[in-house]
């Protein structure tokens, strides 16, 4: 349960909102502007009808306020007055009503974007621990649920709220202009209304809280479920998922009915006090029309504007239970963006165009914030251009040991060096750029063949992309696809092959021209025939650069210069006779 605020931790929140609003400053004055308009308006709607009561039916002058505003040809009849007044303001109030919707749905929505915008880059630098542990559907609902609250709280809360208080202050002082008496009485309740909303924003925020920790916890299970839909539904288990998304979504109906509840007692307890206060004003004032002391056309003006004073009045309340729920959702999306990205990058960090590929790994420990190590005192050199072999069971640490070369995480003790340089004093930027990266679940995007292949490269020339395609054996099938390399891939390219996906990202190798080859069992779901085909791209591939191969098929590592094995985290033994090696261990299979 989230801790009950203070007022400072209110205010550095409302603050913090309006500095990722800043690029909005002038369209959010633009509505506050119209907001104020808004009093103008209202003050003149009920108008017409004190024209039409005191003036029309009982004969009296028209007001002097009216009087003196109006061209001398329309005094001649105060019921055309009244009748044209009425259009008036009614084309006012829907031509205010445009604009101010206009604005504020543009203003909202693109606030909105920027927002999230903001949310998934910092999201994709976040460590990977992160998203493992917490799951990626977390970050998720915080990017597409939390990140809305933006908009609804500064155009739907703050600024109607401030709207709401002017308009409140310009029907006491009208009221007042009428009969000061309803006015103080009318102003009674204002302080009443302040200590209830106060005594209920606790209550509020934590239930609102604990409603948005559901909700992200319901919707979780429907990404973890459709993400891996394939094996759900291999083991016959939909129903299962089904049962298990009820269970949550029962917690959050529980949670919300809490929290309506108390946004109900607040909304009920306001309106009997607003009530209370019409009862005392109708009641003086009828007495003082009773004593000659008002008109009923002034009685009538003061009850329409009484029902306007109040109306801001009950609009505040309602925005303050709102403004709960979305303060919930923006601390949320505001605690994703106040974590740290992992691997951070130096201020002073150096530049790098292009590595000659020497790496050097110096006593590198490494554990995921368990405390169980993962990789333990790691120490090789490998020269620039040479071709290395990694080799290991299942949770040897290969693959961890990539994600350190590659910066994806950060030793916990020693250091990796790329040319003599400390990974951790380099742009990562320009880190990243020195590797090339084919693995064994190969990821495509739901956009075109050539985008895909271009990934590394957006900036490549249509030329380029064939050229990558042709050297990695890809070029044939792909044109051979119903829009050559137009044809969309679909999600994850799942609609290809095993080993068409491979050669396209063999294709996205070559195209990136890396210095850095890394080889993650890049053979391992196709079959002898597919496999021959990709290791001819991947021969033409390796050439010229330091490449790392992780495969668990003998034959594929004859060709290099060094091998290391790994057991548990720990390097077991580093041979450069790699083809005594593998013909030792292929005699002894």
């Amino acid at each position: 349960m989230a801790a009950t605020p203070t007022s400072a931790g209110l205010f550095a929140l409302y603050a913090r909102v309006f500095r990722e609003a800043k690029r909005f400053r002038p369209h959010l004055t633009g509505l506050l502007l119209l907001g104020m308009l808004g009093t103008p308006i209202g003050l003149l709607m009920p108008l017409p009808v004190t024209i039409a009561v005191d003036s029309v039916i009982g004969g009296k002058p028209l007001p002097g306020a009216v009087a003196g505003a109006v061209p001398d040809w329309l005094l001649v009849s105060p019921l055309a007055l009244a009748v044209g007044l009425v259009v008036v303001v009614a084309l006012l109030t829907q031509v205010h009503g445009l604009a101010d919707r206009m604005l504020r749905d543009w203003t909202g929505q693109r606030m909105v974007a920027d927002f999230r915008a903001k949310l998934f880059l910092h999201a994709q630098r976040l460590a990977l621990v992160r998203h493992d542990s917490k799951g990626i559907s977390d970050a998720l609902n915080r990017i597409e649920d939390d990140a809305s609250a933006i908009q609804w709280q500064i155009s739907h809360v703050l600024l109607p709220f401030v709207t709401s208080a002017a308009y409140f202050a310009g029907m006491v002082w009208v009221t007042a202009l009428i009969n000061a008496r309803l006015a103080i009485v009318a102003l009674a309740v204002s302080p009443l209304f302040a200590l209830l909303t106060a005594l209920s924003h606790h209550r509020l925020r934590s239930r609102w809280d604990a409603v948005c920790e559901k909700d992200s916890a319901a919707k979780s299970v429907l990404h973890e479920t459709l993400s891996a839909l394939r094996v759900v539904r291999a083991f016959g288990q939909e129903e299962r998922e089904v049962k298990r998304f009820a269970e949550r979504t029962d917690d959050l109906i529980r949670s919300f009915m809490r929290a309506a509840l108390a946004e109900s007692g607040l909304g009920f307890l306001v309106s009997v006090l607003l009530a209370s206060g019409t009862a005392v004003v109708l009641y003086i004032g009828v007495t003082d029309v009773q004593a000659g002391a008002l008109t009923v056309g002034e009685l009538l003006l003061a009850l329409s504007y009484l029902a306007q004073l109040y109306q801001p009045l009950q609009n505040m309340g309602h925005q303050v239970a709102a403004q709960q729920k979305l303060m919930a959702n923006l601390r949320r999306a505001f605690a994703l963006l106040d974590e740290k990205a992992d691997p951070a990058e130096r201020p002073d960090a150096k530049p790098m165009l292009r590595a000659r590929g020497d790496i050097v790994f110096s006593d590198v420990s490494f554990d995921h914030g368990t405390g169980r190590a993962i990789v333990q005192g790691m120490t090789f050199a490998i020269p620039a251009g040479s071709r290395v072999g990694i080799v290991g069971k299942s949770g040897a640490g290969k693959s961890s040991m990539i994600g350190l070369l590659t910066r994806l995480y950060d030793p916990k003790a020693g250091a990796v060096y790329l040319d003599d340089e400390d990974l951790r004093d380099l742009r990562l930027a320009d880190l990243r750029r020195q590797f090339a990266i084919v693995g064994q679940d190969t990821i495509l995007f739901s956009t075109t063949v050539a985008a895909n292949i271009a990934y590394g490269r957006p900036d490549a020339t249509m030329q380029e992309i064939v050229a990558a395609a042709k050297a990695a054996d890809a070029h044939d099938f792909i044109m051979r696809l119903p829009e050559g390399y137009d044809t969309p891939v679909g999600e994850r390219g799942m609609r290809f092959s095993g080993g068409e996906r491979q050669r396209i990202a063999l294709a996205r190798a070559f195209l990136c021209d890396a210095p850095i080859l890394i080889l993650d069992e890049p053979t391992s779901a196709v079959d002898l025939r597919t496999e021959q085909a990709i290791m001819n791209g991947v021969e033409r591939l390796m050439e010229g650069r330091t490449t790392f191969m992780i495969t668990h098929r003998l034959a594929t590592l004859r060709d290099c210069d060094m091998l290391i094995e790994m057991e548990a985290g720990r390097i077991t033994g580093i041979t450069t006779d790699v083809r005594h090696w593998v013909s030792g261990m292929t005699l002894a299979a």
